[in-house]
């Protein structure tokens, strides 16, 4: 029977349904009885789901260049003060 390290390895071809039926069946018997890997599982699942329902076009344009200065600028200020700490 497969450990909790070996669900998770094994976890996205799980939910693919990828993996020979006899490991799935382990699989599930210890995930039944682990409560961690029941969370993780039904975790991954909402993930996915929310994955699929993504569009690309949804995604925001790039940062104005201003923006990309400023943000820039923050970056090298917060660099130098941790240099000089």
């Amino acid at each position: 029977m497969p450990d909790c390290k070996e669900v998770f390895a094994l976890l996205s071809q799980y939910i693919d349904h990828e993996l020979p039926e006899g490991l799935c069946e382990e699989m599930e018997r210890h995930i039944a009885g682990c409560a961690p890997c029941v969370e993780f599982v039904e975790s991954l699942r909402r993930t996915v789901a929310l994955c699929h329902q993504f569009r690309a076009e949804d995604r925001p344009g790039p940062l104005p260049a201003d923006i990309q200065q400023e943000l820039l600028a923050a970056y090298r200020q917060m660099l130098a003060a941790r240099g000089s700490s």
